[in-house]
């Protein structure tokens, strides 16, 4: 790899032994796909993926805490995954037992070494850290050192930045040098689309099902987008960015997208259309059929696969302001079409703790709580994983716990049915 004067100083130790094992470590990494070079990092704020004090991660513990006595910080502040507990949540003795001793017992300790690493403030935890609320929404053009992949596939897709799909704690240690490796996602030539993606739906799709249509199909691999601008418009207005957000953690989740193109609608390809495409792309039509037969395929991997759901979680990524607001508005129409006040399912709606905070703040708040929903900044993964949760009928409209849990995946419309007691 070609370095500057100051990067070879800083490997040969002009800043501390640490640093230098620092930079050692992205140059590594780097040169692991091919990197000629590293480019400054230059988005004003960080993202990490570790958010949790997991009992077995002592060797990251170990690790940060050698950043931190070496006063080794990361130059940008930094905002994390969500948090792995909520008392607000549902859970029975045995399975709130094995959150705190024997999962997350470590989870104090851990936000208190986020917050002498760099944590933006203490309620900085959200897997969308790019919403109003958040405060960490990078520029277009900004070189990011983030690893949360549905962040990375929002800002690279939506926003216009440029990410690869790191590996946790690499997003600190090139948060901390400033520098990460120029390959992927980095480069002009690593955004070019390999894949045509026809939409043409008879209705607009689901976010989270065309997004994992597209996942499966193209993998690591950046699709071209048609057709989808029908129905979203051609503008990236609260509605488009809250479908788009949903959208891309599915292909992030169900394959390994890291940037996606919307013809007419996503920044750069208005600014560049199909110039953006690879010269001997592929294509891949999607019709109705073809996401029935997305659907249709996924497993049920419940014990008992005509169990009677027990919890609903709706939100990963967290919900925007908005979504919470619409949702608010669906969930009371349905519950008084079906004669009921409340949830029939104990559901959760997750959201970052500042957008809940502004939720807080409108009349929505109180209607929300009056069907029974519960608001959480939870992370609902986190909470799926722990083995008594893990046993339970969970449902979702997310296609990314459904694919890292043993939860259900059913669309918004039959989520709504179910959880307000609705005829299916």
């Amino acid at each position: 790899m070609i370095l500057t004067e100051e990067q070879k100083a800083i490997l040969e130790g002009s800043k501390g032994e640490v640093m230098a094992k620092v930079m050692e470590t992205v140059i590594r990494y780097g040169e692991l796909f091919g990197a000629e070079k590293l480019v400054p990092v230059t988005s004003k704020y960080n993202h990490l993926v570790t958010s949790f004090g997991l009992k077995m991660m002592t060797p990251v513990f170990d690790l940060m805490q050698k950043l931190i006595d070496a006063g080794v910080v990361s130059e940008q502040k930094f905002s994390a995954d969500p948090r792995p507990l909520d008392p607000n949540v549902p859970k029975n003795f045995l399975q709130n037992l094995i959150f705190n001793k024997f999962m997350y017992s470590k989870q104090d300790f851990y936000e208190d070494q986020l917050q002498k690493l760099g944590l933006m403030d203490k309620d900085a935890f959200s897997c969308a850290c790019y919403l109003d609320e958040m405060g960490n929404k990078p520029e277009m053009g900004d070189v990011l050192s983030w690893a949360e992949s549905s962040a990375v596939v929002y800002a690279n897709s939506v926003l216009g930045a440029r990410c690869n799909r790191n590996s946790g704690i690499i997003d600190i240690m090139g948060s901390i040098v400033g520098y990460v490796p120029a390959f992927g996602l980095v480069t002009d030539e690593g955004r070019k689309a390999t894949w045509i993606v026809e939409v043409k739906t008879s209705k607009k799709p689901e976010a989270q099902l065309l997004g994992s249509a597209i996942g499966m199909k193209v993998m690591e691999d950046v699709p071209y987008v048609k057709g989808l601008d029908t129905w979203l418009g051609t503008e990236l207005d609260d509605a488009a960015c809250a479908y788009l957000k949903d959208f891309g953690a599915a292909t992030a989740s169900n394959g390994a997208v890291g940037l996606y193109h919307i013809d007419n609608l996503t920044p750069e390809a208005k600014a560049q259309g199909e110039a953006l495409i690879a010269e001997g792309a592929k294509v891949y039509v999607i019709d109705d059929a073809e996401l029935q037969r997305v659907y249709d395929n996924y497993p049920v991997i419940w014990k008992n696969p005509d169990a009677k759901p027990k919890l609903c979680f709706m939100g990963c990524p967290h919900m925007s302001l908005e979504q919470l607001k619409s949702w608010t508005d669906k969930v009371e129409a349905a519950l008084k079409e079906n004669g009921n006040k409340k949830v029939v399912i104990p559901t959760v709606f997750t959201a970052a703790p500042k957008v809940i905070e502004a939720f807080e703040k409108t009349e929505y708040a109180a209607r929300l709580r009056a069907t029974g929903v519960i608001v959480s900044y939870i992370c609902p993964l986190m909470y799926m994983n722990n083995p008594l949760c893990g046993k339970m009928p969970v449902i979702t409209s997310s296609n990314k716990l459904r694919t890292y849990t043993t939860a259900r995946y059913y669309t918004d419309d039959e989520i709504l049915v179910q959880i307000t007691g609705g005829k299916k």
